[in-house]
């Protein structure tokens, strides 16, 4: 098989499918991703100005047949192909797509489709299959089994494959009843191992409900338990003392070498593209979540219908790793980020909300016909002032991004290739795509928030008429005010950032340290004020706890002891007097009774 890079197109109308498909790709090396598109004409375009500069940008071209379900968009698509064939003779086709009919196969097959793949296609699966297409071969997948063409390359002897026998010890093998066992039990524990770091990630989210938490919790417990037994009741005595012979059979490591192996084994192993890569494929994994806003704070987004949030959210992500690999190619240093932040967002904020309201759609307010993205991108002043550059922690996922340096969050510094140091980026990355998407909203809000156009293409039912549209500008418009003069110098204060992340139930925040000493320095007027209030009730709060403990305790002692012991005495002299009284009536009646 040649070496050659493969330099694909892709086609698909789904813009999920189109970017977790890239996110997953850019990490394989010899292959590039030179363009991605949703529709046949683009294509077309695209194909046309690559031929005319150099043909060699592209070597493959991976479609679906329209949306891939209804008939009509099954027939353009191999009407589209066979247009395909007749512009490119020599450009190889792999259909990947949710059809399965026989018939229609049969139909791609005989106007010249190179390939096919069902979507849901294992990755490395189908990273063949485009290698095997690429190269003039053909790969069609029928009933889980992939059939490939004579000339295609077989496993040789000395391939690595792992089969059920791989797992029997040879005849000549020592202690084969142990090596049996213990690659069992090691296959075992290294799949519970797993799904306790799963469960572990997954107690780990916030916004959990209290039966999912105990639910996940008593998971967690089954797990760590059936880890116990396997390492331990699994193994019988003897095979300890034989596991410990052939360890004494080792010879020993030389501590020089075991520092080196540790310093390797702990060295980067990721290049930024993998860890960009794998970083990205696990925000498309959660944005498949609900995006309901659970929070108590109003988000602008929350105005959308969940499939628009869905879809600014892929798009505004989409647009970062285009931003990334620019930054790449133009050799950026690490301390020319600083530099570049706000610029960075800005052109972010544009790219998504050219891309998510159309270059050229245009709607009509009042006599007026008006581009929709002219009119919003000049509000970006306001944008930036009130969300943008408001965005914390956004240096430092650049720089993990693209330089692979360590995460410091929460007072914690995170090696690059740990899992935690993933987690945090991706609390980080979940809070950059959902601030951006409210820049994205809020002039919009500003200016077109009550055009019907922009309701039904927009907007959610809850949200469609005047009266709850302008009660949700006023509770943003309320929102700005207790942020810009009390929840953020609060925030500064106690040293902490808010971030929104992508929780099972929805949209939740969070709270995690960061020193803002040189922000703090920096308030005036109202919201230094706050901060001096909240020293003071600190200092205070103590000793006027104690005080009104004190008070409260005097108030008991003189109602309980003086107060209340008084008008027991009373009561007490009552109820005798009152005895008296009717003692002395009844031997008066008695004297009185005897003398008649």
């Amino acid at each position: 098989m040649s070496d050659r890079p493969i330099k694909l197109l892709l086609i698909d109308q789904d813009p999920i499918f189109r970017l977790g498909l890239r996110v997953a790709l850019e990490a394989i090396p010899n292959l590039e991703i030179t363009a991605v598109v949703e529709n046949d004409p683009t294509a077309l375009q695209i194909l046309a100005e690559i031929a005319k500069e150099d043909p060699n940008q592209v070597n493959l071209v991976v479609l679906e047949f329209g949306n891939g379900r209804s008939t009509t968009s099954q027939q353009l698509g191999l009407q589209f192909c066979r247009q395909l064939k007749a512009l490119y003779p020599n450009l190889p086709i792999l259909l990947l797509s949710s059809i399965q009919e026989q018939g229609l196969l049969l139909a791609a097959k005989s106007i010249g489709i190179n390939g096919y793949c069902p979507k849901g296609t294992p990755l490395p699966e189908l990273v063949a299959a485009m290698q095997e297409v690429a190269n003039s071969g053909d790969y069609w997948f029928h009933d889980t089994q992939a059939i490939i063409t004579p000339n295609s390359p077989l496993p040789t002897p000395n391939s690595s494959l792992l089969t059920p026998n791989s797992l029997l010890p040879t005849p000549n093998s020592p202690l084969p009843l142990y090596r049996l066992r213990n690659n069992l039990r090691l296959s075992g524990i290294s799949h519970i191992e797993a799904t306790l770091a799963a469960v572990t990630a997954q107690l780990q989210v916030p916004g959990l409900t209290v039966l999912d938490r105990a639910i996940l919790a008593g998971q967690r417990r089954e797990l760590v338990a059936a880890h116990w037994l396997l390492n331990r009741l699994l193994v019988s005595s003897q095979e300890k003392q034989e596991s410990d012979i052939l360890v004494a059979d080792e010879p020993p490591i030389n501590p020089s070498l075991s520092s080196a192996i540790q310093q390797r084994q702990m060295s980067p192993l990721l290049s930024p593209g993998t860890l960009q890569s794998a970083l990205f494929a696990s925000c498309v994994t959660k944005l498949q979540l609900p995006l309901r806003n659970v929070t108590d704070i109003p988000l602008e987004i929350d105005i959308f219908r969940e499939d628009k949030k869905r879809e600014l959210l892929y798009l505004i992500l989409q647009k970062l790793a285009e931003q990334l690999d620019e930054l790449r190619a133009s050799k950026i240093e690490i301390n020319q980020l600083y530099e570049v932040k706000f610029r960075l967002l800005s052109e972010l904020w544009q790219a998504a909300i050219t891309a998510f309201f159309g270059k050229f759609s245009r709607i009509n307010v009042g006599n007026q016909n008006l581009e929709i993205v002219n009119y919003l991108l000049p509000n970006i002043e306001v944008v930036q002032r009130d969300i943008l550059n408001k965005i914390p922690l956004v240096l430092e996922l650049y720089s993990y991004l693209m330089f692979q340096t360590e995460l410091n969050i929460d007072n914690t510094s995170y090696p690059v290739v740990s899992a935690e140091a993933k987690s945090q980026a991706l609390m980080i990355l979940e809070n950059l795509l959902i601030q951006v998407a409210n820049g994205v909203a809020q002039p919009l809000l500003n200016s077109l928030a009550d055009v019907e156009a922009i309701k039904q293409n927009f907007y959610g039912r809850q949200l469609i008429s005047t009266r709850e549209i302008e009660r949700f500008r006023n509770d943003l418009s309320w929102k700005y005010r207790l942020k810009n003069y009390i929840s953020e110098p609060k925030a500064i204060f106690e040293s902490r950032y808010e971030l929104f992340v992508i929780a099972p139930r929805g949209i939740a925040n969070i709270s995690v340290y960061a020193p803002r000493n040189q922000e703090l320095e920096k308030l005036s007027n109202i919201p230094l004020v706050v901060t001096l209030l909240l020293e003071f009730s600190d200092a205070i709060a103590p000793r006027l706890k104690s005080l009104l403990a004190f008070i409260g305790s005097g108030i008991v002692f003189i109602l309980t002891q003086i107060i209340g012991r008084g008008l027991g005495l009373i009561g007490r002299g009552i109820l005798q007097g009152i005895g008296s009284v009717s003692l002395v009536e009844k031997n008066l009646r008695r004297n009185s009774d005897r003398s008649k």
